[in-house]
Formats: C-alpha cells, structure tokens, sequence
C-alpha cells in the first residue's frame, strides 16, 4: 500500500487524465446501454406489432357473425313455415343438387362458428370462416333464386292441385276464427295431402304444431262435465 502511495504522491497529476478517461468510459459505457435499451425497446414493439397484425379483430368476427345469423334466419324462414315450403318445394328437396349445395355450406358455415367474436382470433381461422359464411349464402342464393323459378313445375298437374289444397287448408289450421275442430281437421287433411309429395323436415312439422297445437288438444280432449 505504501509504494502505491508513494507513486501517486510522486505522480499526482496523473490522477486528472485517469478521472478524463474515466469519465469517458462511463459515458460511453451509458451511451452503449441507452442504445441497447432503445433495440430491446423497439425489438418487443416490433414484436407486439407483428402479433397484433395476426390476430383476427373482435368488431371483425362479430360482423362475419351477425352475416352468418343473417343468412340462417333466410334459412329459417323456409323451415319454419310450411306455405313457403309448399310455394317452394325445392328448399327441402334433398334430391336436388343445389339444395344439398347450400345444405352442405350450411353445416360447414356452422361448424367453422367460434362460441363468441372473443374466441376466434387468428387470422387464419377467421379466414376459413369467412369463406365458409360466404359460401353459405352464395349457395343459399343459387338454391332460391332456382326454387323460386321452378316453384312447383316439377310436379303433374294432380299434384300441383294437392298442393294447393294443403296450403288452403292450412290457412284454415291456422286461423283463429276457426273452431278447434275444423283446424284440427284442417290440419290433419293438409298432411295427408302432402304426404308423398314434400318431406317437411321435423322442425317444421314442430313449428306448426306448436302454433296450432292449443286448438288441436282442445278439439281432442273430451268434454269434461262438472258437478252442481
């Protein structure tokens, strides 16, 4: 320890270049760990960025949701009502190519649905859910518009006339100025008529029932007499 201190004793004017380079040094040294700081800084924004842009947006998906609630209710509106589907047949007509085509994007269109706009959310699911809910309604759309154009020309003359019969007489199952009786009645000749000429999916046959179903049970039930 003694030498050392004789030395800068002898050589104290060393001491003021030491503390420059010092100095230097430790600027430098801040200098390079500010920069290094600033890289991982805007390397993990980059990051960030970079998974940000591959995740699917919620506003996006619910939109595609909403698209794909639209074009089930247009689905719906046939199997829930039993005149549309006498007006046209083809909807559920399940020898025709074009209904299995939509039927066919219907199931895929549902089976690509996240449970809610929150869970899907990579773009690679939301694109093959988006081209499932398109092709859905592109091909809800052909199968219409040709429904539409054929409605009943696909069946004889007989049959048409069946068919017109069972829409009359479903207007009267379901009209409620009608009896109990005559609805029920109505109702049961109306699927007589159509039996062999249009399978109605069993969502329908429960729609219909359902909303006559009160009038039907009334005019099964037998009369019920009470005591004086």
């Amino acid at each position: 320890m003694r030498p050392l201190m004789e030395f800068l004793s002898d050589k104290w004017w060393m001491v003021f270049p030491l503390m420059a380079l010092a100095g230097r040094w430790a600027g430098g040294w801040r200098r390079g760990a500010g920069r290094r700081y600033r890289r991982r800084a805007e390397l993990y924004n980059l990051r960030n960025q970079a998974r940000e842009a591959e995740r699917a947006s919620v506003a996006e998906v619910q939109s595609l949701m909403d698209t794909h609630d639209d074009t089930n209710r247009r689905w719906l509106e046939y199997e829930l009502d039993v005149g549309k589907l006498i007006d046209f047949p083809m909807m559920t007509d399940v020898r025709e190519p074009l209904t299995v085509a939509f039927l066919r994007a219907k199931r895929e269109a549902d089976g690509q649905r996240p449970p809610s706009a929150e869970h899907l959310t990579s773009l690679s699911g939301l694109d093959a859910y988006r081209q499932a809910v398109n092709n859905f309604a592109v091909a809800l759309d052909v199968a219409e518009r040709e429904a539409k154009r054929v409605r009943d020309s696909k069946f004889s003359g007989p049959e048409r006339e069946r068919l017109a019969t069972a829409r009359k007489l479903l207007m009267i199952a379901e009209n409620r100025a009608a009896t109990p009786a005559e609805r029920q009645a109505a109702y049961k000749r109306a699927r007589r008529e159509l039996d062999g000429l249009i399978v109605l999916p069993d969502v329908t046959v429960a729609a219909l029932e359902e909303k006559i179903a009160p009038q039907l049970h009334a005019g099964s039930r037998p009369p019920q007499f009470h005591q004086g």
